[in-house]
């Protein structure tokens, strides 16, 4: 009886072990916005999600393996906090992973490293009434035909990524995503590299990416490439984005100029970029954006936020919301906008 009594002891001390080498959490944003969005042409007003931070919810977990590796998993989808979407996937981030001194060795779906530099180095995180918009500038999956997501996605699914471990600040990830289509190994595919320095208070990144579109007999390469870097003062941190995109006979550049400063209880920021199709004339555009996050704890922010477009006679672009059920209005060519937002973060 005495044997039974130290094996069953024994039993549960090694699973308490093996418990204690693997962690999960449950995370997530709720993130409300009172949005009013207007052009030349019309108007809309309403509730939005994902004014200052994408609504999300996920589950993350690392698994001890020993040896200095780890096994690790991420499932992450968006969520509609205006009217509670239509249906949930993981449709943000879906990877598992080994880590270790090597770096991490990442399989499925995961952001672009070229989209990492736009939310990376625009104040405003490429979101809501203020975001630049700095995705699929050449075109998206239907006008960028042939191409998964659109012509530099904000994510990329049949993925394999290798990041490396941080040697003396420098940072840096390779990333390829699988076409997988029957008839051709490139069609549908990219391959992308970011590198990067971030040392104290200075953090500056380059990315280059290509995405094949097109057909199979006749390709067409969407090449993204850009740089940005910020820098912090004390309290403030300006930044600055150089990008552009290139393919099927278009090419549109794009350059920021912002800063984030802490002010009060919270953080003031700003931004005036402008975005130039170089292969069209009259089409090009100029936005300024300002906001103010005031924290009520570190889990939750009040926000405010105002921006303005300006087209030129021949563009006609809009505002980075990220709404299931509040659209851009109406931009006809030529037409300025403005938006405003008020709204609650919270994260969990």
């Amino acid at each position: 009886m005495s044997k039974k009594i130290v094996a069953l002891a024994a039993l549960v001390a090694a699973s308490g072990a093996y418990a204690q080498s693997s962690t999960v959490t449950l995370f997530g944003v709720m993130d409300a916005s009172i949005a009013h969005l207007s052009s030349d042409t019309n108007d809309i007003t309403g509730l939005s999600s994902g004014g200052l931070s994408s609504s999300r919810l996920g589950f993350r977990g690392v698994e001890d393996l020993g040896g200095g590796l780890k096994a690790g998993f991420w499932m992450e989808g968006g969520i509609a906090t205006d009217n509670g979407g239509s249906g949930f996937k993981f449709d943000r981030r879906s990877t598992v992973s080994l880590m270790g001194g090597f770096g991490e060795l990442r399989l499925g779906r995961d952001k672009t490293p070229s989209y990492l530099n736009i939310e990376t180095f625009d104040p405003f995180g490429d979101v809501g009434v203020g975001g630049v918009n700095g995705a699929n500038l050449v075109g998206s999956a239907s006008s960028a035909a042939g191409t998964p997501e659109g012509s530099a996605p904000k994510r990329v699914s049949n993925s394999v990524n290798y990041l490396t471990p941080k040697l003396g600040g420098f940072y840096g990830q390779l990333q390829h995503g699988f076409g997988e289509k029957a008839d051709s190994n490139r069609l549908a595919s990219s391959t992308a590299l970011r590198v990067g320095y971030e040392n104290g208070p200075l953090n500056v990144a380059a990315a280059y990416g290509v995405t094949r579109g097109g057909k199979v007999d006749q390709g067409v390469n969407y090449k993204a490439a850009n740089i940005g870097a910020s820098y912090k003062f004390g309290d403030i941190q300006p930044m600055v984005l150089l990008a552009t995109e290139r393919g099927n006979d278009r090419r549109v550049d794009v350059y920021l100029i912002g800063a984030k400063m802490k002010l009060g209880a919270g953080e003031l920021r700003a931004a005036y970029s402008q975005t130039n199709d170089k292969k069209a004339n009259d089409a090009d555009t100029q936005r300024f954006a300002v906001g103010y996050g005031y924290n009520l704890s570190k889990r939750t922010q009040l926000y405010a936020t105002i921006s303005h477009i300006k087209n030129d006679r021949n563009a006609k672009r809009g505002f980075a919301v990220s709404s299931s059920s509040l659209a851009n209005p109406t931009i006809a060519s030529g037409d300025n906008a403005t938006g405003y937002e008020f709204g609650v973060r919270h994260t969990f």
